[in-house]
């Protein structure tokens, strides 16, 4: 198993910049295609002017936010919030991505070894790394793809699934 990051990295990917809409960002996830894994980008890269990537944005972080902020104090129950969703739904659509995307951003190198991105993810509870050689953003990896690659090798050396069936 010497598969590397370069190896297993999306090159096809959606990129925002900060003063991108959330609303905008949002679609870009709702609407983002199936990869040959059988799924879709739970977030996108934030990049500035030059290319540089700046930070992240994902479903988390687009839920946490549009969630009213009294409701982070709130008991589960209560019905409280049904009566300011629609205001502030409304204050979100003015949100920009650099008001809720996730920095600083842990990235892989294409040279990093399968073993190494599974680390990094693990210890740092991300689900996606993207890549750079310097400032130059490559790709990036995502969790699931790594699972299925890690998974996929396992199947090549003659491991199979008994599930009893």
């Amino acid at each position: 198993m010497d598969l590397k990051a370069r190896d297993i990295m999306v090159q096809d990917y959606a990129i925002v910049r900060p003063e991108t809409t959330v609303r905008e960002a949002a679609c870009l996830i709702f609407e983002g295609r199936v990869r040959e894994t059988g799924y879709k980008p739970f977030g996108v890269m934030v990049v500035n002017t030059k290319g540089r990537l700046v930070g992240m944005v994902s479903m988390w972080d687009i839920l946490y936010h549009v969630r009213p902020p009294f409701m982070q104090h709130q008991a589960d129950g209560g019905s409280l919030w049904m009566e300011e969703i629609d205001f502030h739904l409304e204050e979100f659509n003015d949100l920009t991505v650099e008001t809720i995307m996730s920095y600083p951003v842990i990235t892989a190198s294409p040279e990093d070894h399968l073993m190494v991105l599974v680390n990094k993810m693990i210890k740092n509870r991300v689900r996606r790394l993207p890549v750079e050689d310097g400032d130059r953003l490559l790709g990036i990896v995502y969790l699931s793809d790594l699972y299925y690659h890690t998974y996929k090798t396992w199947l090549d050396a003659g491991q199979t699934c008994d599930l009893g069936r």
